[in-house]
């Protein structure tokens, strides 16, 4: 007889349904686990041995088999060893082999019998909810697979012997109510940034219209502080976004007690960081930096310093908004679609165009410096924005900069512009200017005979490509959205302009 317990395998974030077959038949001795399994799935035999002796429960000396169907998809992850617990716990009768006809298993099981959560719970909870089936998950994973919906069915115990006593009937465990984590109220202020209005201005555009954002200036003059006061004026996630950005994170293992929040991601990865953190893959394939920053902000603080290769790698996703990591067994696609805040210094010793300052390397200081990021990745920015330093008198001089909070609202008018736009046109999975396309923006933009002058004279002389002609549309339609015009006028389609020449 053969007993059968559901569970899951990913492949990216799409989790495909696995069957966990166990067989105890007669001959030697010997537990076998066969369908691809890697070394952790290999090693839950002995981990489910030691947890069902703990429980009270023995094996059998019989032949046990575990198959994992389909068996040429590779197996991975310590969260089999719940469904193949119950599967032996099925096969010798400790408790009826259909109790887990509708359910789907993950856990990881401690030597003791107690359930450690894994990752991937939220994409799992949302299969099994799709194939009409419950979860069975560690307790600590609960509140994350009740976020999947209120009708699913979740068993969420703390051990292998309290999941015994609920199917037996002795002690039923409580449904987990989904949690959220709660909200920040000491996010940075833009109060605190003294003098900088140009690129102030500049962060509130890229805000309201989901922009990429290069800040250029010398060490100290505000660049990394700014950058971190932009999730202060960024709107909260809408439903779709939310669940997106959650079911990364669950990949990701980086949901903390299933608690999910409405905030958009920040990322930040140091200038170390290889190919495989910053775009994902790895020997087993994660998510990296720029797919847990999906709908969210990837910040590179110190740009030139990052490895060319490495930069080249952010085009795909800049351009496509998912990022494709091909192995020879697997493919596998994360979506990716952030919005890029960049800081760099104008050279190597951070001062090149500071009145007074002559560098001893000369010209070739900025020059080569610069040289280490591609055009190609240059092209892919939309804001590029000069940060000079800050001024003495603009630090002794009282602070009256505008608030976080105001600037946000001013965001959030624009952005409920931008959706309801593009789903009166029909494009319902669009929220920003920076996620059109080329022949949406050419026909949202529709800019007048001026303003079709001074683009063709700014790409005349100064050999715009394609995709930074209609980066430019984008920008000067966000500007429009800010100032509540319908018409994409010359004014805006010159600061667009300045903004995308200032380091042409």
């Amino acid at each position: 007889m053969v007993t059968i317990v559901q569970t899951i395998a990913f492949q990216g974030i799409e989790a495909v349904p696995v069957s966990v077959q166990v067989q105890i038949a007669s001959g030697l001795p010997a537990f076998k686990i066969v369908g691809l399994p890697d070394k952790a799935v290999n090693e839950s035999g002995e981990r489910v041995r030691a947890a069902l002796i703990a429980s009270g429960l023995s094996l059998p000396p019989k032949r046990i088999t575990i198959n994992l169907a389909p068996a040429d998809l590779p197996k991975e992850g310590s969260h089999y060893d719940l469904p193949i617990a119950l599967g032996l716990m099925g096969a010798i009768g400790a408790v009826p082999s259909d109790a887990f006809d509708r359910y789907m298993a993950l856990g990881e099981l401690g030597l003791d019998g107690q359930l450690a959560p894994v990752a991937g719970i939220l994409p799992a909870a949302m299969a099994a909810n799709g194939l009409g089936l419950g979860i069975i998950c560690p307790e600590k994973s609960g509140p994350e697979a009740a976020w999947a919906g209120d009708d699913i069915d979740i068993i969420a115990p703390k051990s292998l012997l309290s999941l015994i006593n609920h199917l037996s009937g002795n002690q039923l465990c409580t449904r987990p109510l989904p949690k959220k984590q709660s909200e920040a109220s000491d996010l940075p202020d833009l109060c605190d940034v003294r003098g900088q209005e140009v690129a102030r201005r500049a962060l509130e555009v890229a805000a309201a219209g989901g922009h990429n954002l290069l800040m250029v200036g010398p060490p100290g003059a505000g660049k990394s502080m700014l950058a971190a006061r932009l999730p202060s004026i960024m709107p909260a996630l809408n439903p779709r976004e939310l669940l997106d950005i959650s079911m990364i994170q669950s990949i990701a293992g980086e949901l903390g007690s299933g608690q999910i929040s409405d905030r958009r991601p920040f990322r930040a990865p140091h200038h170390s960081a290889s190919m495989a953190a910053l775009v994902g893959g790895g020997l087993k394939v994660r998510p990296g930096e720029v797919s847990l920053a999906h709908n969210g902000i990837l910040f590179l603080d110190e740009l030139p310093e990052f490895n060319p290769s490495v930069l080249d790698s952010l085009r795909q996703p800049l351009e496509n908004g998912e990022t494709v990591i091909a192995r020879a067994n697997a493919r596998v696609t994360y979506p990716a679609r952030f919005q890029l805040i960049a800081a760099m210094n104008p050279c190597k010793c951070g001062m090149a165009g500071t009145p007074g300052h002559i560098c001893k390397r000369g010209e070739r200081c900025a020059t080569d410096y610069q040289a280490r990021i591609s055009g190609p990745f240059l092209d892919r920015i939309d804001i590029r924005i000069d940060v000079p330093a800050v001024s003495a008198a603009d630090m002794i001089a009282p602070n009256n900069a505008e608030p976080s909070a105001n600037v946000a609202l001013r965001v959030k008018k624009a952005r409920e512009i931008q959706t309801k736009r593009y789903l009166e046109l029909g494009k319902s999975n669009l929220h920003t200017n920076a996620s059109a396309g080329s022949s949406l923006i050419e026909e949202i933009v529709d800019p007048d005979k001026e303003s079709k002058a001074l683009l063709l004279q700014a790409s005349e002389r100064f050999n715009l490509s394609a995709r930074s002609y209609h980066r430019v549309l984008k920008v000067a339609r966000t500007l429009a959205d800010l100032a509540g015009s319908k018409k994409v006028a010359r004014p805006h389609i010159a600061e667009a302009l300045s903004y995308r020449l200032n380091f042409a």
